[in-house]
């Protein structure tokens, strides 16, 4: 069977959308596994999560004693959901809060495989889906506990729907009784999740297809009446429970608070000039790489066919009001990496012009070629040459992705290409994510603490060490979902009153002398159980973490 057939059986009907959802499954599942919990905004998200299942408190989102006003309460009940079906928040595993972020994914990769079959063929949904699903960055958020790749599997699914009623109303295939529901609660739990981001791709979606087209008539077949009360349903309980339980507070904060400065400014240092994210987009839809050219070159030149158009007012204004944002952040271009997809695949539908197949091959493989020297720097910068066997690997797959892919491409055969970078594309990810980072030591201090305390059965959920730790010079939220949620971020003073009350405590050694200076007054006395070294990754500064204890015959406090 050809190449051709093969895909065709593969992808009829549900099997391309499922097989796109498997693809990206394996495309995250490996790192979802492997790597510790990441600082700052995964863990913050878990630890939140974890103190809701610990307080049983659904409604108000708190991060230890503060309340944490910026995202509405989606993703937390969706973490929880799945920390109570498969582990528990004792247990502190990030691989249990990290499965909504997969599913995410996997949803993100069926509805743009889905969405895509009604305009341009399932073989081209198929590889739509897969290209999608295992872009560098909807693999990495796949595998990270968080917001954004709930987000661009809600938001592609609210717009593969919207898109199917469009192909519907230009004599494309029947878009099915449920694709105006499907819209619906796709941008209902995306807002659930992340705010007002799905529904403004929405928006600005069907906003240029009317300007575009100037017939709106198609969208009464969005049922806008009983989707309200959908989004209400979904929405609604929750925005006035919090509303009630914090005086309005959340939404001052949320809006005032985290919204207003991102669009005044780039909110903490996060800010970049208009073009940001086309620069990096080589990088962050690698191996997709691959298909760039063909994508614009496709929506240049056939803007006027339903689905390449579909998707340029999918991609396009969105696109832009990012690009125009203060405040940039590399993921927030994932709910339209769906509409470069569509084109991607609509360009393989037809024959591609010698220009643009080596503009493609050669774009691949300088990226291929970046990502895997990128490897080696890693190694050098926080590994050893024991790194190297995990290293090599990685960055021969990640180069084959480019370098071979782009071979194919210039010998005129897309499918091929497309399907060889995107298998070695995966598994250069899989081996990046589960393979070499979770070796590269100096990046998991907190994971390396814990480790630490649980062997001298430091850690108050063991039942012999009394709580809280105490931590001086180092406040990054992985080690408090490391080692509890009463953990005490203080100063040096606070870590010797905990030793004093023979309570752990955590040391950054430029915190040390203060500590020592402090120790004296209360004249109590400490033994070293450990010390690791590495690299705060989320301000660059070098860390000495020292972990001490009260000795036996050290004075302890009158109320012990």
């Amino acid at each position: 069977m050809t190449l051709d057939g093969e895909l065709a059986r593969l992808s009829r009907g549900w099997r391309g959308p499922a097989l796109a959802a498997a693809i990206a499954f394996v495309a995250g599942l490996p790192g979802l596994i492997a790597v510790p919990p990441l600082d700052r905004d995964e863990s913050r998200f878990a630890q939140a999560t974890a103190q809701m299942l610990e307080s049983r408190d659904f409604v108000v989102i708190r991060y230890q004693d503060q309340p944490r006003f910026k995202k509405p309460v989606g993703i937390h009940w969706l973490q929880a959901a799945s920390v109570s079906l498969f582990s528990n928040p004792e247990d502190r595993e990030i691989w249990a809060y990290r499965i909504p972020s997969l599913l995410g994914a996997m949803l993100a990769a069926a509805a743009c495989a889905w969405g895509a079959a009604a305009f341009f063929g399932p073989s081209a949904g198929l590889l739509a889906g897969a290209m999608l699903g295992t872009t560098f960055m909807l693999s990495t958020e796949a595998l990270i506990a968080k917001t954004d790749a709930v987000l661009c599997g809600t938001t592609t699914l609210a717009i593969a729907a919207l898109g199917r009623l469009y192909a519907e109303a230009r004599e494309g295939p029947p878009a099915g009784r449920r694709a105006w529901l499907l819209f619906w609660v796709g941008l209902s739990v995306g807002t659930l999740d992340k705010g007002p981001v799905a529904p403004m791709v929405a928006a600005l979606t069907i906003a240029v297809l009317c300007a575009m087209d100037r017939k709106p008539a198609w969208l009464g077949r969005l049922n806008w009446g009983w989707g309200a009360i959908i989004l209400v349903a979904i929405c609604g309980p929750w925005a006035w429970a919090v509303t009630v339980a914090t005086d309005g507070a959340f939404w001052s904060a949320a809006l005032g608070g985290d919204l207003a400065p991102k669009l005044a400014g780039g909110q903490e240092s996060h800010g970049a000039p208009p073009g940001y994210y086309a620069l990096l987009s080589p990088v962050l839809m690698f191996p997709m790489t691959l298909m760039l050219p063909a994508a614009a070159v496709t929506a240049w030149k056939r803007w006027r066919e339903p689905g390449v158009r579909f998707a340029i007012a999918w991609l396009v204004p969105t696109w832009l009001v990012f690009e125009a944002l203060p405040t940039k952040l590399v993921h927030y271009t994932l709910p339209v990496y769906g509409a470069v997809a569509w084109l991607a695949a609509a360009a393989l539908i037809q024959p591609l012009g010698a220009k643009t197949r080596w503009t493609g091959a050669m774009l691949a493989s300088v990226f291929g070629l970046l990502l895997a020297g990128g490897t080696f720097y890693l190694v050098k910068a926080y590994g050893d040459a024991s790194d190297l066997p995990f290293a090599i690997p990685t960055a021969i797959l990640l180069a084959g992705a480019g370098l071979v892919g782009g071979y194919l491409l210039v010998r005129k055969a897309p499918p091929g290409a497309v399907i060889t970078a995107v298998g070695l594309g995966l598994a250069g990810h899989a081996a990046l994510a589960a393979g070499l980072a979770p070796r590269l030591n100096p990046l998991w201090l907190s994971s390396r603490v814990e480790k630490v305390m649980a062997k001298a059965q430091l850690l108050p959920e063991q039942g012999i060490a009394d709580a809280p730790v105490t931590v001086a010079g180092y406040a990054e939220p992985s080690l408090v979902f490391a080692i509890g949620t009463q953990t005490e971020l203080a100063g040096p003073e606070d870590a010797a009153q905990a030793i004093y009350e023979h309570r752990p405590a955590v040391v950054e050694q430029r915190q040390e002398a203060a500590f020592e200076k402090a120790l004296a007054v209360y004249h109590a006395q400490t033994h070293l159980v450990g010390t690791v070294k590495g690299l705060d990754y989320s301000d660059g500064k070098k860390m000495t973490l020292r972990i001490f204890e009260a000795t036996a015959n050290s004075p302890q406090a009158p109320d012990q």
